[in-house]
């Protein structure tokens, strides 16, 4: 099988690379966020795209799909990014024993006090590694969908408030299917973006190993020189300033025209749904703000099309028979929708 879609050019082309400061304001903030490249690259070789979107994510309150074959770094991935931004992570491995508590907590009976006390699980963190998510079954797999969304778990009747930033990771195989339980379009449509990563280039390769000669420990990121470059306090003055970021009226016709013409192709079985185009227009507001600008632009939207809207469609058995895949249908329907002038 082919290696996966590398992501837009708009996400392979970001100059990120800044110097960590204090969110004095949202220049400052863009700045501390901008030196994330520099810094996950000690640990992470390329996958570019895939540390922009994270951050996208981060700043739409989003949570991330991340497909790649075993490998290609995506749990260090995010490791990485939780160093370099201060925030806490934990890993949970997906397998077809796991049982919902054993994500969310539960209640646990303490002999000394003749009491229940709630034991919080792995979900109580800053970002949330869900790894091989699709190898767990559904009734796992939907513990997340209310931690996904309303940013609590409830046990026992009592609503838990998760930590803020809260962003899950969830990672999934592309090739290998025996044992896995595919993720319903629900679930799926409460992930912001899905990136793909990509296997690495010849040259990219060879740094890994070259790093590896010289002793690089992937389990040991501080013997890296990996550092904190940001912190919650950016992430929050970005996220404000992200709301900010000014959307006209043509634009957002632009984005439902496109989600709307996804519902038409002849290709898919279901389109993007409202929630989809809600999410592009979220995405591209961030992608704007962090390219500099407080206003959208269409080449944003088209940025953001293919990582956004690719895990909300869902093709036709003859078509996918064809060779068409969601990003081929995607990319045309971005051909064809006018783009306002």
């Amino acid at each position: 099988m082919s290696a996966p879609t590398p992501e837009p050019a708009g996400l392979e082309h970001t100059a990120l690379g800044g110097s960590p400061t204090s969110p004095a304001s949202a220049d400052s903030a863009r700045a501390s966020l901008e030196a994330l490249r520099a810094e996950i690259a000690k640990a992470v070789v390329g996958q570019d795209p895939a540390v922009t979107g994270l951050v996208v994510a981060l700043l739409c309150r989003g949570h991330v799909l991340l497909e790649g074959v075993p490998g290609v770094a995506k749990t260090l991935l995010v490791r990485a990014l939780a160093s370099s931004l201060e925030l806490g992570t934990k890993r949970v491995q997906f397998t077809p024993d796991l049982m919902p508590s054993d994500v969310t907590g539960s209640l646990v009976y303490d002999a000394r006090t003749a009491e229940f006390s709630f034991q919080p699980g792995p979900v109580f963190t800053n970002l949330l590694i869900a790894d091989e998510i699709n190898r767990t079954p559904p009734k796992t797999q939907s513990s997340l969908l209310e931690a996904m969304e309303e940013r609590q778990v409830t046990v026992d009747g009592i609503p838990r408030a998760l930590p803020d930033p809260f962003l899950v990771a969830a990672t999934q195989n592309p090739v290998e299917y025996e044992g896995t339980y595919p993720l319903p379009e629900a679930q799926l449509d409460r992930f912001l973006l899905k990136l793909t990563v990509p296997l690495p280039s010849r040259e990219d390769e060879i740094n890994v190993l070259t790093r590896h000669a010289d002793g690089f420990d992937p389990r040991d990121l501080g013997a890296a020189g990996i550092r904190p470059v940001a912190g919650p306090a950016d992430l929050e003055a970005a996220r404000a300033a992200v709301e900010k970021t000014q959307v006209s009226a043509e634009i957002a016709a632009y984005v439902v025209d496109i989600c709307r013409a996804t519902r038409e192709s002849p290709s898919l079985v279901l389109g993007a749904s409202p929630r989809g185009a809600t999410a592009l227009l979220s995405t591209a507001r961030a992608w704007a703000w962090l390219t500099g600008r407080d206003y959208v632009i269409p080449d944003d939207v088209k940025a953001l099309a293919l990582p956004t809207l690719r895990h909300r469609i869902q093709l036709r058995p003859e078509a996918e028979m064809e060779g068409v895949t969601a990003d081929s249908v995607i990319t045309s329907v971005l051909a064809h929708v006018p783009v306002p002038r």
